[in-house]
């Protein structure tokens, strides 16, 4: 037996940075998750003081190793020298993210230790603290540090949003995007599907009417608060509340995707444009729905859980359902838009509907279970806490006095109980009787929080209720509402003395500075008592009351809707409580508050230079002094004349720009701040006087000619056009280069026929011929040049360039052409394969770049090819197979040409067969392939047949994906080019070949389990002189009558297996039955091939009679050629025979000259 052999130190990250530390684990314990820092120095005590206990027996502190990584923090013991690792006791003591790492604590007192508090059980409320100890004392803070980072790392990675649509665990249905529509609230009836349907039809109907007259204003949906039956169905209110809280983990979904769809000009009722693809993918995520549009490879419309309120399925149209969710308003708020979609029938309704009621419910309980711990002020573990907080850094004899105060406010039966429990250890010091105290009210007040219900929590039903409850309250809470009236005090005072202080000189000023913050101390000492959390990381924001929002106003929060506020938490301030305006800092609009009292009038020891200065600082509380009032009231006597600015210095000017920021709209309060500096000549020589505007000069615009504005309007005109002139081909650029990048994206497969410059000369050569698709080439020029090698980069034009070809040697196609359908049209109906599809689409070329990504731009081409043929070959629909065969395609050309070349191969090159329901042909095609190595390979044949391999075990893929699901990408592409060549018998010559290739290898193995694993991993492995040796074999072998008379043979035995067979009436009918069908659809084929025949017999009839019509006409012209001819030599010799006479030749020669005209 071999040895199992481990990586005992292998990094538990190996993509990541991660470092280790060698430690030693002290011990654990666990606590609840609601215990805060000053709990935490007593828990550490108390595992310390567990692990001396134990180390009595047997040492409890062990050496591990900590390794810290963004993805994880792992602690596992870490074996001496000479010790081996051992997997059964070496295992992980703690495995977590670290995100979940909420508390860690150093002792100063102590270095070398220091804990970590881990939640482990957020539904439980369960946490664990480590103590560990290290041997060097001063990579503690290193070790903390490090933990505290990839806790940062970790939870900045979980906020970020992702930029493409990534959900293993999410179901995809192909549903049809009807439209939307605005209604009046969250929650609808159950037929308002069934309206919204009517409604898009009326609009669609009326669509041109609607745009030519005014809109009219519509009646909002009705209001109904009507329960989800059995088709519907709605979030509940402590999951929607809850969610609601925290904040959207997606930003908004493409608005301009949605509108490509749908027919503006009504902001209620919006259907989409009938005459575009309306087709999406609707997605159900873990805590989201997505709408992914195939057409745009882009998600059109993502939608939070937290967003949803209410899901519905169509009463009278079964077939369609639709949702209901918030979408941000342009004015700053919200309102609520139901979307419509239909599906192929209502099972599917029926499925998507079970799917979404699965998702909320799981994704409630995954939020209920990642809610932040709560404490109030009613909380058993908020009094330790304060009781920790009281007796942090005293010693153990105040300590002890304050520990036996707190004993007296718990009962009777607790005190006997800690004071027994604490006698039976016998503790030695004040510390450890302290420390043992601690432990049991630890112990004591977890159970209590068990069952504590918390103040904000509770449901304010009726006054009794509301007593009752209080009366159950322990002490804490009414000091707790104590303690709030006098926050509630001190803020008022606060503010009064803010008021009445602002309005003093300088040094008022500041003593009034030193008392809020001395004020503002106080209070949010008391207050962070009151809110303060567990965790840093797991701080929640406070709940604001009603006012508080619509005074924010936010657009992201439901809040507002819900049926009850809290109206007693604690820590709900209103937002002018919370933060007060800070006075002397930035200039603000003065505000009237009638209630404040008369400001003060300024004390006479402080000078006019120090007011005016002030005054120039702070313009929201002007001081009212009495030389200025009468300068003031001098100026403005005259009936409410607004008050001139004034001209001050060039100094003047800059400090009033640098101490008093500029806004937008100027108020009367400025003007009156800058009239109390009073009317100062300049200073400056280099610049003039000048009438100031409030925020410094204002420089004097000429007014501009018709003709300056002409020209400047002119000059933006034009420069608006060449800015979208550039836009525009900013944007061709862009797109060409992506359409570069995918096209290397695509072709990342590794040749296996290196093409040389002289063959792809060749092929660019028949490529850019003119007229190519109407010219016959020559045959043995494409064979020669296809076994030569093809181009990568025009491996998809070649075989649009074989096609033509194919055609035009094959005019008159089979009868089993498809309907010609636009691809476009195909595309915008719906598809019953849609299930299969989708499946398989993450099964096809899971390694390639371009169909790696779950529904990227590849898969989702990939689905609209084999959506479209589902939905053009009825009878074959989609099949396994199909997509790897439609992917190859889709690698070296467009999607549209990839569909086309798809119907091409499987109907004028016969793959359409194999892959029909009945799976006849390829049960031909198996016993086509074992007849072929029974008479090329008899001992390969007869070894597989020894061990009972029939060829359906391995070769049944081949045919299917044409070697493509197992074979380099390579290899499948040469297999391809010999396909569009030779047809589809290729299939049969490259098993062949590769089986005969690897015969003495295969008969090396004994049993069925290696051979069937040879065939399927190692001969698919083959090296690139294999792969290419093959590929030249297959251009020399010739099989097509063997396949054809094995085809004859198939049939024979059939029917002598049925005849034969002894079997029952009913068995013999079924099997005839079977048999005459498989026969109708092999005559159908054959009278396909002899139609076929035929119309090449008479192509080639009419093309002997036009050869011989056209022959007869030579012949006819051939005679009357050599008629003349004759005729010339008899005219050549007459005038060879007259005498050479000199009066008369000359007329001899013009006569015949002029008879001839």
């Amino acid at each position: 037996m071999e040895p199992i052999t481990f990586t005992a130190k292998k990094p538990m990250f190996p993509n990541e940075i991660s470092v280790d530390f060698g430690l030693q684990l002290v011990g654990s314990l666990p606590v609840h998750s609601l215990t805060t820092m000053p709990m935490l120095p007593w828990v550490v005590a108390e595992v310390r003081r567990l692990s001396g206990q134990s180390s009595k027996k047997e040492p409890a502190t062990r050496q591990v190793r900590l390794w810290v990584s963004p993805s994880g923090l792992k602690c596992e013991p870490e074996p001496g020298k000479s010790q081996q690792w051992d997997p059964l006791i070496c295992s992980s003591i703690f495995e977590c993210k670290p995100q979940h790492v909420h508390k860690l604590i150093h002792n100063s007192h102590d270095p070398s230790y220091f804990a970590c508090l881990i939640r482990e059980d957020a539904a439980h409320r369960q946490s664990i603290c480590y103590v560990f100890k290290a041997d060097d004392q001063t990579k503690v803070p290193e070790i903390i540090s490090s933990i505290r980072q990839a806790g940062k790392i970790a939870r900045q990675e979980e906020l970020r949003c992702p930029s493409e649509f990534d959900d293993t665990f999410a179901k995809k249905f192909e549903v049809l995007f009807c439209g939307r529509v605005t209604v009046a609230h969250k929650k609808a009836p159950p037929a308002l599907i069934d309206e919204c349907i009517e409604k898009f039809n009326h609009v669609s109907c009326n669509q041109r009417a609607d745009w030519d007259r005014a809109p009219e204003p519509r009646r909002p949906m009705r209001k109904s608060f009507s329960q989800p039956g059995l088709r519907s169905l709605a979030f509940r209110k402590e999951f929607q509340d809850a969610s609601l809280r925290s904040g959207s983990f997606f930003s908004s979904f493409e608005e301009n995707d949605i509108e490509n769809h749908l027919i503006s000009g009504h902001n209620i009722v919006q259907p989409t444009d009938i005459e575009e693809n309306r087709t999406m993918l609707f997605t159900i995520g873990q805590s989201e729905v997505y709408l992914i549009s195939p057409d745009t490879k882009k998600i059109a419309l993502e939608k939070n859980f937290k967003e949803i309120s209410f899901c519905s399925q169509g009463i009278r149209h079964v077939d369609h359902f639709g949702f209901i969710c918030r979408e941000s308003s342009g004015g700053g708020g919200f309102h609520f838009v139901c979307y419509v979609f239909q599906c192929t029938n209502e099972a599917l309704v029926d499925e998507i509907m079970m799917t979404l009621k699965q998702a909320f419910t799981v994704a409630a309980v995954q939020q209920t279970a990642k809610a932040p711990a709560q404490l109030c002020e009613g909380c058993p573990l908020q009094a330790l806490h304060k009781l920790c907080e009281r007796i942090e850094g005293m010693n153990s004899s105040k300590t002890k006095l304050e520990l036996q105060k707190h004993l007296t406010t718990l009962t009777n039966q607790e005190q006997a109980t800690i004071f027994e429990e604490v006698q039976k250890l016998r503790p030695r010091s004040e510390q450890r009787e302290n420390e043992l105290i601690i432990s049991f009210l630890r112990c004591l007040y977890e159970e209590k929080q068990k069952e504590h219900i918390h103040v904000g929590e509770m449901k304010q039903a009726s006054q009794i209720a509301a007593e009752n409850i209080g009366s159950e309250l322990p002490a804490s809470a009414t000091r707790f509402r104590l303690d709030m009236l006098k926050n509630k005090a001190k803020r008022s005072l606060t503010e009064s003395l803010e008021s009445i202080l602002s309005r003093g000189n300088k040094a008022k000023g500041l003593q009034e500075h030193s008392t809020s913050v001395d004020l503002d101390s106080s209070v949010s000492s008391t207050l962070s008592n009151i809110s303060k959390e567990p965790s840093v990381g797991d701080k929640e924001a406070l709940p604001i009351s009603e006012s508080s929002f619509k005074l924010l106003g936010s657009s992201d929060d439901l809040s507002s809707d819900s049926e009850g506020h809290f109206t007693e938490e604690p820590a709900s301030l209103s937002p002018q409580q919370t933060f007060r305006r800070r006075a002397n800092t930035l200039s603000h609009f003065p505000v009237g508050c009638p209630e404040l009292p008369e400001p003060t009038q300024g004390s006479p020891g402080v000078s006019q230079r120090k007011l005016m200065r002030y005054h120039s600082v702070s313009t929201e509380t002007p001081h009212e002094r009495k030389d200025l009032e009468s300068k003031a009231n001098h100026v403005g006597d005259s009936g409410g004349t607004p008050v001139k600015t004034r001209r001050h210095s060039w100094r003047q000017q800059i400090f009033l720009r640098v101490a008093t920021p500029q806004k937008a709209c100027d108020s009367p309060g400025r003007y009156e701040d800058y009239s109390e500096l009073g009317e100062l000549p300049p200073r400056s020589p280099l610049e003039p006087v000048c009438e100031d505007g409030p925020f410094g000069p204002v420089p004097e615009e000429k007014k501009k000619t018709s003709r300056e504005l002409r020209e400047l309007w002119k000059k933006a005109i034009l420069q608006q056009i060449l800015l979208l002139r550039m836009e525009k081909e900013n944007q061709k650029l862009q797109a060409s280069e992506n359409d570069l990048l995918n096209k290397r994206l695509k072709l990342d497969y590794e040749e296996i026929t290196p093409c040389l410059k002289e063959v792809t000369t060749v092929w660019e050569k028949m490529l850019s011929t003119p007229g190519r698709s109407k010219i016959k080439f020559d045959m043995e020029k494409m064979h020669s040049a296809v076994g030569q090698g093809v181009p990568r980069h025009h491996r998809g034009e070649i075989w649009k360039f074989l096609a033509e070809q194919f055609h035009l040697k094959h005019p008159f196609p089979s009868k089993q052409q498809p309907k010609d359908v636009p691809y476009k049209e195909l595309l915008k109906q719906l598809t019953s394969q849609q299930h299969a599809i989708l499946i398989d689409l993450g099964r096809t070329f899971p390694t390639h770049p371009y169909f790696s990504a779950q529904l990227g731009a590849g898969q989702l081409s990939l689905y609209n090819i084999l959506k479209a043929y589902s939905l053009l070959d009825q009878e074959v629909g989609y099949c396994q197979g199909l997509s790897f065969v439609a992917g190859i395609l889709l690698l070296h050309m467009s999607e549209e040409e990839a569909f086309k070349m798809l119907k091409f191969l499987m109907f004028d090159m016969g793959l359409r067969k194999q892959y029909r329901p009945d799976m006849i042909i390829l049960q031909i095609q198996m016993y086509q392939l074992s007849r072929l190595l029974h008479d090329y390979h008899r001992d390969l044949y007869d070894h597989l047949e020894e061990h009972e391999i029939g060829p359906s075990l391995y070769a049944a893929p081949w045919f299917l994906t044409v070697f493509a699901s197992q074979f380099p990408l390579g290899f499948v592409a040469r297999v391809f080019d010999m396909i569009f060549l030779q047809g589809s018998e290729v299939i049969f010559k490259v098993a062949l070949s590769l089986l005969g290739s690897h015969k003495p290898l295969i008969l090396q193995h004994e049993n069925l389990e290696t051979i069937v694993d040879f065939i399927k991993n190692t001969l698919p492995n083959l090296g690139l002189v294999q792969m290419e040796k093959t590929i030249n074999q297959v251009f020399e072998m010739d099989i097509a009558k063997q396949l054809q008379a094995y085809e004859v043979e198939y049939h024979v035995l059939q029917e002598e297996l049925i005849d034969s067979s002894p079997l029952s009436d009913n068995q013999r009918m079924d099997k005839l039955e079977k048999t005459n069908s498989s026969l109708r659809k092999q005559n159908l084929d054959l009278l396909e091939q002899l139609q076929m025949a035929n119309g090449r017999i008479q192509s080639l009839e009419a093309t002997v009679e036009k050869l011989l019509t056209s022959e007869s006409k030579l012949k006819q012209a051939m005679l009357a050629l050599e008629l003349e001819r004759s005729a010339l030599l008899q005219v050549v010799e007459e005038l060879r025979r007259q005498p050479a006479e000199p009066g008369t030749r000359e007329p001899d020669c013009t006569q015949p000259e002029a008879s001839g005209d």
